[in-house]
């Protein structure tokens, strides 16, 4: 059965018309033409600004499968990246009960 029989629709692929840079124009730029076209909050940062960043690569994730009431989930589908929400809420709450006492 096709995924159009199935009422699926194929994911559009990501672009820079879809929140990611397009890096060919970007590695084109001075660091002139960036600094001017940057967002105004990011203007005024010092320039030690990314001195002590340090990379944070994400955890790797697992695939389940849990049954979820239809209206949760729907509410969650409203906006892109509800697997990642639904995610960090569980981690919010992860980590607000870590003191708890763990179930033997």
């Amino acid at each position: 059965m096709s995924n159009s029989r199935r009422g699926l629709t194929a994911r559009q692929p990501l672009g820079p018309k879809r929140g990611r840079a397009d890096l060919k124009h970007l590695r084109a730029m001075t660091e002139a033409e960036i600094r001017r076209t940057a967002p105004p909050e990011l203007a005024n940062l010092p320039r030690d600004f990314w001195k002590d960043a340090k990379i944070v690569l994400p955890s790797r994730k697992e695939v389940v499968t849990m049954r979820l009431d239809a209206d949760l989930l729907a509410w969650f589908r409203q906006q892109r990246g509800y697997q990642t929400r639904i995610n960090a809420i569980l981690r919010s709450y992860m980590k607000a009960h870590e003191s708890d006492a763990h179930p033997t």
